[in-house]
């Protein structure tokens, strides 16, 4: 395994992969790794890519300091995973190597109405930072598919159209949310949840597996969404929202009939970790 601090060194290394004409398959992270982010790894590595994995905690994503302080580090840990799973190349960038003066302003992209809904209206500015970041470590790995998690939906969802919109050379693939054995997503903010807290989060992969049998049962999207809120509401978690949208423009449906495809999203507060989640109903 490869470990690389400075762009241009990384860039210098990638150009010999291209010349032998191996694909380079990349999967940004904020590090805290767990199995959902190696499930990345070796999805790119089963599509014989050269693959690439930064570690890079993304300041302009955050919308509370405390939170970006907060954020868990262990870059030990996740080098010793990558190593064990067969990443042949780790960038782990200083922010001036990501963010050169002048080029953050060029690196922006105007979201819409994908970034207003759902993550959007509870963290102004979040997928600006998430589109801004992505964009510029693009344009340092330039690999040919880029892999990015389920769990993340409206994230994998912006990132998609971004790439279509700006005729990006990358084809964006979405990955499998992987779970804990109760249902819980894996997330690296799950390790600042207490094991009662773990225990009882599986509530929120029971909410969207019951939207799920409620849609085949005929009710409503309205329904769904009133009783699911209702069985999130126990004791010491709270739901922020949970919405039926259209899978392509991340819009509310009023009747399933009118997406192709329909995913429920969800954000849920377990005491003063925020917990997102989702799951694809249709399509």
């Amino acid at each position: 395994m490869y470990l690389f601090k400075k762009a241009a060194s990384l860039r210098a290394y990638l150009d010999t992969i291209r010349a032998k004409g191996q694909p380079i398959g990349f999967a940004p992270t904020m590090g805290a790794l767990h199995q959902g982010h190696l499930s990345l790894i070796r999805q790119s590595m089963e599509s014989a890519c050269c693959t690439v994995c930064s570690i890079f905690v993304n300041p302009t994503q955050f919308n509370h300091a405390a939170d970006l302080e907060k954020y868990p580090r262990m870059p030990a840990k996740d080098l010793e995973m990558l190593c064990e799973v067969g990443c042949e190349v780790v960038f782990m960038p200083d922010i001036v190597d990501v963010y050169p003066a002048g080029l953050a302003e060029e690196a922006s992209f105007a979201l819409g109405a994908l970034a207003e809904g759902m993550e959007g209206r509870f963290r102004p500015g979040h997928f600006q930072g998430v589109a801004q970041v992505v964009r510029l470590l693009l344009d340092i790995v330039g690999p040919q598919y880029l892999f990015m998690g389920q769990k993340d939906y409206q994230q994998f969802a912006i990132i998609e159209y971004m790439a279509k919109t700006l005729s990006l050379p990358v084809e964006v693939r979405m990955g499998p949310t992987v779970r804990e054995p109760n249902g819980l997503a894996m997330s690296s903010r799950n390790t600042r949840l207490s094991p009662r807290q773990q225990a009882e989060a599986a509530i929120i992969y029971q909410s969207l597996q019951a939207a799920k049998s409620m849609m085949d049962e005929g009710y409503n999207p309205s329904a769904i969404q009133e009783k699911a809120m209702q069985q999130l509401r126990i004791p010491g978690f709270e739901p922020e929202y949970f919405e039926l949208v259209d899978g392509f423009s991340l819009q509310p449906i009023a009747q399933f009939e009118a997406a192709q495809r329909v995913v429920a999203c969800t954000a849920v507060w377990a005491g003063e970790i925020r917990l997102i989640d989702n799951l694809i109903l249709k399509g």
